[in-house]
């Protein structure tokens, strides 16, 4: 079972969604948190990352082009950097104000586009193929925090605004990737805003599962790499076990200011 660690300060104040945010949620399907996490947590994590995940498990997500999207995956909420990110209020209790209910860490994982290389994400749906992991209900959401800036150049998330409300579309197997039906996805962009979510390092969004999402191929000279934690309410785990992520543990949160006391305890500062 995951710690926390010893804080060395106070605990730290942080966001929390009014009403009026959880309202714009429920229409639009996402919402942007500018600097959840601060310039100094986010380079911790960086050099963390840029250090060791050549040791993680890296999987391949080839787009239809052939080019290669790199990630590495966690499927359960760890004791290090970061958990201390997946673990953390405040994300955490965020993600319980939008769904309303106790939640859990589902999975989370380093997308991590490097430039001139990164690959793109076709239209999708998470629960899109969640669903077929046993979800059955869309009570899912996703939080990506950007670790490097995140432009349109780079290739940055691009959303539909408010798609999430079409529900569950038909997803098919293409490459190395999962993508949602075309038709609907022509449909979908006819109807429905397309917003490119740039960020900051340290911004992040929320979104709903059933939010259409995409992202280009990373044609610049700068690297793209975010970090996403998705999370599931406890009352929907799984009926089944279909993959080694996702499935029921429950979920150790640490303070705000865990980032900042894991490293000092770790040297990582």
């Amino acid at each position: 079972m995951p710690t926390n660690p010893e804080p060395t300060t106070a605990p730290e104040t942080y966001w929390k969604f009014t009403p009026a945010d959880l309202s714009t949620y429920k229409s639009r399907g996402y919402l942007i948190q500018r600097t959840l996490f601060s310039p100094d947590e986010i380079e911790i994590m960086k050099r963390e990352a840029e250090r060791d995940l050549a040791g993680a498990n890296i999987l391949n997500k080839a787009d239809r082009a052939g080019n290669p999207v790199n990630l590495a995956m966690w499927d359960r909420p760890q004791d290090d950097i970061y958990g201390m990110f997946s673990r953390n209020e405040r994300i955490v209790k965020n993600v319980e104000a939008l769904l309303g209910a106790e939640v859990y860490l589902y999975s989370a994982k380093m997308i991590m586009k490097n430039a001139r290389e990164g690959g793109a994400w076709e239209w999708h749906q998470d629960y899109g193929y969640w669903y077929d992991y046993g979800c059955l209900v869309p009570s899912m959401l996703s939080c990506l925090v950007a670790v490097d800036r995140a432009t349109k150049e780079n290739g940055c998330l691009q959303i539909l605004a408010g798609s999430h409300a079409m529900g569950r579309v038909n997803h098919d197997r293409l490459n190395e990737q999962t993508m949602a039906n075309p038709e609907h996805v022509e449909a979908a962009r006819a109807r429905f805003p397309l917003v490119y979510l740039e960020l900051d390092p340290g911004d992040a969004v929320f979104f709903d599962c059933n939010l259409l999402h995409r992202s280009d191929a990373n044609r610049s000279d700068h690297r793209r790499w975010n970090y996403i934690a998705s999370y599931n309410t406890v009352a929907n785990q799984p009926y089944k076990r279909v993959r080694d992520y996702g499935n029921y543990e429950p979920l150790n949160q640490v303070p705000a200011n865990s980032i900042r006391a894991f490293a000092a305890q770790h040297n990582l500062l």
